[in-house]
């Protein structure tokens, strides 16, 4: 399981990179693996305003669809057009390619509350262990 350390990261599986105050969001290369081949991704409108921990995207594979959940709360000022038409890249480069928004944060003391990378690994391996 790739878990750059420079990301936070949230219990819904959703990383977050911050850049000139804009949070980045995709999902893990953990819940990337987890869905199987990715088929399509319904993003959100520019100048959605989410409210973190609410679903704000679905991502559909082919084993399942999945809700995406805002980590924070804000509106989002982009969204990645490429997975209109490749929708893979959420599968070959979460962490890059494959990032599904941009969020302007509302509440930057919400980045507080994810978690670091050492701590997103800890809580995947206690979740695997529950199931």
């Amino acid at each position: 399981m790739d878990t750059p350390e420079e990301l936070r990261y949230s219990s819904d599986h959703e990383w977050v990179r911050i850049e000139h105050s804009l949070a980045h969001i995709g999902i893990t290369d953990f819940a990337q693996d987890a869905l199987g081949d990715v088929v399509y991704v319904e993003l959100p409108e520019v100048g959605l305003v989410v409210t973190a921990n609410s679903a704000f995207a679905e991502i559909e594979s082919t084993k399942s669809v999945s809700d995406v959940f805002a980590p924070i709360s804000g509106e989002v000022t982009a969204v990645n057009g490429a997975l209109g038409d490749r929708p893979e890249l959420v599968n070959e480069d979460p962490y890059g390619e494959g990032w599904i928004c941009v969020i302007k944060p509302s509440a930057e003391s919400e980045l507080d509350q994810l978690m670091d990378a050492i701590s997103y690994e800890t809580f995947v391996l206690a979740e695997n262990k529950e199931e």
